[in-house]
């Protein structure tokens, strides 16, 4: 207690700990080499898909510009943009299957900041060496040695970083002009601030921040436990083998010998045999660590596993963990998602390639001409969505005697639009009563009769 003849002494209280460098051990074992498969099959299709090409274009291409977005033999306009909002649905509702079946795997095997991180670690290991070789390294004063080490990591994960924003960039301009811009140094404005962009947030996630993001910046950490129940796969720590434990096999000891390899292995820093935490993103490193050190001692594998809470409460063997899996919540989700991937596709399936919007002359209303016929100007967009160019048969009903005054076809090339002004003229006769009158127009292909489309307008009749 301070009096007023001894100043109160100050406390400094930290909001926020201070990061403590993670130095993860390689590990090896069946989910190691499943993290490295699903790095390899997500980077194939990553790197790889800009450059295969589509009926003489690039296969995968969102080109913002023209506003179409080509996906091999598809091709989306704004007006589609429902199908991307049904792909999002789509993905949020498997993403949330998965989760209540097999935990945070989405997040341990395929998700892309685990992925670079992944590849990141790699490259790192291989310049500065394995867990012990990197701690001294960080440890010891700067050196010529430590300096081009250090200088080599970082112009790789850059090497790396600008060549995966390039890629990124690539799906929304052509790949292949792409890289004669940047070979020539004419990158545009634009490109060159999303390829930077992107090679920033690569080469500062993955290289400096890494568990950072999945601890305190992906919201998904967060929600996770929403879709978690008692029968939801986790990597969980059998406390009723593993404890007391002890530094080597001894009777009475349990079959962990606290050597902390898992702790070694864990990307995210934390201790599996403290209990399920949220910073566990279900990479298994531990459970390959764990299962190599039981190798060792020649105990039985599984000391650290997946598993569910129920199961290891009832001790359960895989076989009733199975039978598990077809539970009321995994149940509604199956079907939801059968549900929404059934109407998508077959919403793309019966999707006609082609569109008509009808707008009619607003500064030219309905006018009486010639011979004591009706007369009515029209815009018409014909947007042709499929690669292959078609001429278009132009019919307009709706009225008794209505007609299109001139060419009553249009040719429009694959994969674009044409604007077309017609004139649609019917008998005063046909229509006695002033006003509006709905009409409607008709759009066939010649060469393929199945291909059309109608659009309803208003045919003005003057006082």
């Amino acid at each position: 207690m301070s009096t007023p003849d001894t100043p109160a002494k100050s406390a400094v209280i930290r909001m926020y700990a201070a990061r403590e460098e993670i130095y993860p051990r390689e590990a090896k074992g069946r989910y190691a080499s499943l993290r490295w498969a699903c790095v390899w099959l997500t980077q194939l299709v990553f790197y790889g898909l800009p450059w295969l090409n589509w009926n003489g274009r690039q296969a995968v291409l969102f080109d913002l510009g023209a506003r179409k977005f080509y996906i091999f033999g598809l091709v989306l306009w704004p007006q589609d943009f429902i199908y991307l909002a049904a792909l999002l649905i789509i993905c949020a509702y498997l993403l949330f299957l998965v989760t209540a079946v097999a935990g945070r795997v989405w997040c341990g095997f395929a998700c892309p900041q685990t992925v670079y991180t992944e590849i990141f670690m790699w490259i790192e290991r291989r310049i500065e060496g394995a867990r012990s070789a990197r701690i001294r390294l960080d440890r010891q004063p700067w050196s010529v040695d430590k300096l081009a080490r250090k200088s080599a990591k970082h112009a790789a994960w850059l090497a790396l970083s600008l060549y995966t924003g390039a890629t990124f960039v690539g799906y929304f301009t052509p790949v292949r002009a792409l890289v004669g811009e940047i070979a020539s140094l004419g990158l545009g404005p634009w490109e060159a601030f999303w390829v930077g962009f992107y090679a920033l947030a690569t080469y500062g996630n993955a290289g400096w921040m890494r568990e950072q993001v999945c601890k305190y910046m992906c919201p998904y950490a967060r929600f996770q436990s929403a879709m978690f129940d008692q029968d939801t796969l986790i990597v969980t720590y059998d406390g009723a083998r593993g404890e007391p434990r002890g530094a080597k096999p001894a009777e009475g000891k349990g079959d962990c010998i606290d050597c902390n390899m898992c702790v070694q292995v864990c990307p995210t820093g934390i201790d599996i045999r403290k209990g399920l935490q949220y910073e566990c993103i279900g990479c298994a490193a531990c459970v390959d660590a764990c299962n190599g050190v039981m190798d060792k001692i020649g105990a039985p594998r599984g000391l650290i596993r997946y598993s569910t809470d129920r199961a290891m409460e009832q001790h359960w063997s895989a076989r009733q963990i199975g039978r598990r899996v077809l539970r009321p919540r995994v149940l509604v989700y199956s079907t939801l998602l059968a549900l929404i991937v059934a109407g998508f596709v077959s919403s793309l399936a019966l999707r006609t390639p082609l569109k008509l919007d009808v707008i009619r002359d607003r500064g030219s209303m309905g006018r009486e001409v010639d011979d004591g016929l009706i007369e009515n100007v029209y815009r018409l967009q014909i947007m042709n969505t499929s690669e292959t160019a078609h001429r278009f048969r132009i019919d307009v009903k709706g009225i008794a005697g209505i007609t299109l005054a001139g060419a009553a076809d249009a040719a429009v090339e694959g994969a674009s639009t044409r604007a077309l002004a017609v004139r649609v003229r019917a008998p005063r006769s046909a229509a006695a009563q002033h006003g509006s009158h709905r009409i409607e127009f008709e759009l066939t292909a010649q060469d393929d009769p199945a291909l059309r489309v109608e659009e309803h307008a208003v045919f003005i009749v003057p006082r």
